[in-house]
């Protein structure tokens, strides 16, 4: 008889954790603590695109960025989401690398 291959048992603490987190948040809203907020570090998405020496429209092409993104990027009416952030990080490190990856170079 064959033998059952037996699963081991993973030791979670998931659940524990999601009833913690959500007993924090009723806790915050009956005002009995103050939760911090985090907030990521603004990206000065300008100083990229001045750095590697490119207009909106070229950086935009370059990048396969948004015109208007980037615009209101720079302008600070909005920041770029964690994605975009981590893209724009790696830009600002390898421009030449990302251009060549994307075949605009």
């Amino acid at each position: 008889m064959p033998r059952k291959a037996t699963a081991k048992k993973k030791v979670t603490t998931f659940g524990e954790d999601l009833v913690e987190g959500m007993n924090l948040v009723l806790a915050h809203q009956r005002g009995k603590v103050e939760l911090e907020q985090v907030w990521p570090k603004p990206i000065d998405v300008k100083a990229i695109r001045l750095r590697v020496k490119m207009s909106q429209s070229e950086f935009s092409r370059a990048y396969g960025i948004s015109k208007r993104a980037l615009q209101e990027w720079e302008q600070g009416g909005r920041q770029p989401d964690s994605a975009a952030r981590a893209y724009l990080t790696v830009i600002a490190k390898e421009p030449a690398v990302v251009r060549r990856a994307l075949g605009s170079e």
